[in-house]
């Protein structure tokens, strides 16, 4: 039998003291940086292994929480994963993904995203998911369309992202239209 966290593709785990040196990898590329949230400034080694280490310890806040995206056939950290603005009480939540640029248009992150889907519906009784995306990112809008979503609205020019103000699209997906197209149960 194998964990509800694992699929084909990858499996979710906890992030690991050790996983700085593919993170500090992937903030490399500034386009990764500017589709998953902004460029920031560098950041040491150092800095990067504190980080590892604080969400390696870090205990889940409710429902938020952040997991490594591993590539089940090579074992790689190939992305990340969060919950944030959880709501038991109205039964939503968001949450963001970054797949490192060397490891996109493998189905990690779809995958990825229903696994966390799965849980969050089926075993902590969560109505709806919602997504707020860059309106430039087409690859992470195309993403969420094949999984689902349906966009809700949009925020104009709401984020300033590499010297110009751009629009972020919400979308959402319901716990019955996820079940209508996803398994809730194991893969």
């Amino acid at each position: 039998m194998t964990s509800f966290w694992t699929g084909e593709r990858v499996r979710l785990r906890g992030v690991e003291p050790e996983d700085w040196a593919a993170f500090m990898r992937f903030d490399a590329h500034s386009g990764h940086q500017r589709t998953a949230d902004a460029l920031h400034p560098p950041r040491s080694a150092e800095g990067y292994r504190a980080w590892a280490k604080e969400a390696a310890t870090a205990a889940p806040d409710g429902d938020a929480f952040r997991v490594a995206v591993e590539a089940v056939s090579t074992g790689e950290l190939v992305g990340t994963l969060n919950t944030h603005e959880t709501d038991a009480r109205t039964g939503r939540f968001a949450y963001g993904i970054a797949i490192g640029d060397e490891h996109q248009r493998k189905g990690y992150a779809s995958e990825a995203a229903v696994l966390l889907m799965r849980f969050m519906f089926a075993e902590r009784r969560y109505h709806k998911c919602e997504v707020q995306i860059h309106a430039y990112n087409e690859a992470s809008l195309a993403l969420h369309r094949r999984l689902g979503f349906v966009a809700e609205g949009r925020l104009r020019e709401a984020e300033f992202v590499a010297g110009r103000y751009c629009d972020v699209v919400l979308m959402g997906i319901l716990a019955d239209e996820f079940a209508e197209r996803h398994s809730l149960g194991e893969p």
